[in-house]
């Protein structure tokens, strides 16, 4: 049977389904497992959240993860992030792209080594090099993995600094649980397509300062959405939503809610929130990038149904 550190991973659940004949019927499903406690365990499919009585419950383990996205997989959904996040200042090293914002968030302010740079690895690596430093900034590359090993090794060989692992994560909005019922009475969930002085306060102070790239950066989207809530005439929790990319992706960031305000379930009403309108519009599956470290953040995407896609780490050039 499943234990609790079984909780986040791919699992199997054979359930009793009836009796026949005098003998049990029984289905499959398969999922990460959500939650397990002494009464139900409740599984994410791809087909959404179940919730299974453990008095029905057969026969239980963890599988395999699934197969890893294939390559297209992971750069088409690094486009679609590439969109949803766009730097100001942009410009392709054959299919690479070079960004920069001002200096305002590393994915703003990195080269995306996807895809074929149009000459040989050490040349494409000497070229965003120049790039950076003609723009006086540091030299910058996210390296999706595993798509862009090659890179990360060639990188490697030459001494660049390596930031901490992060999680792009998705699930399909249709797997993404429901409000509970006691949620009620909880404050509403404001959209907006800009963003108010008071978002824009609270998005500071996370990601410090906002130069005017930055603003580029949050509302040069077509399709955006600036999630808030406030409570007692102040802001307390903000979210914001893109669709971008030909698989048409909800991509969620700056989920943020204020110390005095956790604990409420306000992070997951804007996401639901953000859902909504994101499936409106056309969108099927969410992704979010959230650092591994980011314990409490994890968690709590994996609580929503979220599982890892891929991951990728900031690369940094020594300096000269």
């Amino acid at each position: 049977m499943l234990r609790q550190e079984d909780v986040g991973q791919r699992v199997v659940v054979r359930r009793i389904v009836g009796i026949r004949a005098g003998r049990p019927l029984f289905s499959d499903a398969l999922g990460e497992l959500a939650e397990l406690s002494e009464t139900h365990l409740t599984l994410a499919t791809a087909h959404g959240r179940i919730t299974v009585p453990m008095a029905e419950v057969h026969r239980a383990k963890r599988v395999p993860a699934s197969r890893r996205p294939t390559s297209a997989a992971v750069a088409a959904l690094e486009h679609a992030a590439d969109e949803a996040w766009p730097a100001p200042t942009r410009a392709g090293l054959g299919d690479w792209l070079l960004r920069s914002a001002d200096g305002w968030t590393g994915r703003a302010n990195s080269a995306l080594p996807v895809g074929d740079p149009d000459r040989p690895l050490p040349a494409a690596i000497d070229a965003v090099q120049r790039w950076y430093a003609d723009l006086g900034r540091p030299a910058l590359v996210n390296t999706p993995l595993p798509l862009s090993a090659p890179v990360s090794a060639e990188l490697d060989a030459r001494g660049w600094t390596s930031g901490p692992p992060a999680l792009v994560q998705t699930v399909p909005l249709a797997a993404l649980p429901p409000a509970p019922a006691d949620s009620a009475g909880a404050p509403p969930v404001e959209l907006t397509t800009a963003p108010s002085t008071d978002w824009l306060a609270v998005a500071a102070s996370r990601k410090g300062d906002l130069p005017a790239a930055a603003r580029h950066v949050l509302t040069a989207v077509p399709q955006v959405r600036f999630a808030q809530v406030t409570l007692g005439g102040r802001l307390v929790a903000i979210g914001r939503g893109t669709v971008t990319g030909a698989n048409r992706w909800l991509g969620l960031s700056l989920i943020e809610v204020a110390p005095e305000a956790r604990r409420r379930g306000l992070a997951r009403q804007v996401v639901r929130a953000l859902a909504r309108w994101g499936a409106a519009v056309g969108a099927a599956n969410a992704f979010l990038q959230v650092e591994q470290h980011n314990i409490e953040a994890v968690t709590l995407y994996r609580t929503l149904g979220f599982t890892t896609h891929h991951t990728y780490r900031t690369r940094t050039a020594p300096p000269d």
